[in-house]
């Protein structure tokens, strides 16, 4: 059986590795093909560094991030708070795809507490549909060749919070028991080393990897274990269906 290859497309460094870093690590371990890709560099996570500067560095994590998955990183040259689901990121989502040829596709949420994050989270969903259509042919995509079938396509179960945003209650469809690698995913997290003085400041956020481990043992306890990752598969018309994720990692469902 060919290797699989699993693509974790994200807005930010540092967003595969808090939502779904266990999840990546457990699929290493199969066998799986880790790639992860962010639409922008992060430019604007820091306060006090020029937009370039942090750029280099908030890069420079994410790839040693990646490497430690046994995977690699990619970016797709976007801005904070300039990612729209526009030609260009589409054109860039979908060449990396034709590139990549993913079975599987890990994103953010449609709705959540940031645009960066629903902009994703449509240029991934059209990026799963249009990687196959050969008459798509858009700036970098004329060089690559149509995929031969779609990816399954997988949101972060719930939005950050797990409301969406006017506080309504959004759980995830079934959570991953990522218990026995909590710790090495708190190492992939550490890797973005420039974050903590970051979200310390923005967002009131301080213990990096502590808001993680909190966030993961909620999920966790919706299933009964330690720590979890939660995912919702997109199942709309001409989409694959077969419950790859699940079945590969033996993930426990919600009662709706």
């Amino acid at each position: 059986m060919e290797q699989p290859t699993v693509l974790a497309l994200c807005a930010h460094p540092d967003d595969a590795e808090f939502r779904c870093g266990g999840t990546l690590l457990l699929l290493a371990r199969q066998g799986w093909k880790v790639h992860v890709a962010t639409l922008s560099s992060g430019d604007c996570g820091s306060a006090e560094v020029a937009p370039q500067i942090i750029a280099r560095r908030r890069v420079a994590e994410a790839t040693e991030a990646a490497t430690r998955l046994g995977g690699s990183y990619h970016c797709l040259g976007g801005q904070d708070l300039q990612l729209f689901d526009d030609q260009v990121m589409r054109a860039a989502a979908v060449a990396l795809f034709r590139l990549l040829d993913p079975d599987l596709v890990l994103t953010h949420y449609p709705v959540d507490y940031m645009p960066d994050h629903e902009a994703t989270s449509a240029v991934a969903r059209a990026a799963v549909f249009t990687a196959p259509i050969p008459n798509y042919v858009v700036g970098p995509t004329a060089s690559v060749p149509a995929t031969t079938r779609m990816a399954h396509l997988y949101y972060f179960g719930s939005p950050m919070g797990g409301v969406d945003y006017v506080g309504h209650h959004v759980p995830p469809k079934f959570c991953v028991d990522i218990s026995a690698v909590i710790e090495e995913k708190a190492s992939l997290l550490a890797c973005h080393a420039s974050q903590r003085d970051w979200l310390r400041r923005q967002h009131g956020m301080d213990q990096y990897l502590e808001e993680m481990r909190a966030w993961d043992a909620q999920m966790g306890a919706l299933i009964g274990v330690h720590h979890a990752e939660g995912f919702t598969q997109h199942l709309g018309h001409a989409f694959p269906s077969t419950p790859i994720l699940q079945e590969q990692l033996g993930a426990v469902p919600l009662s709706s």
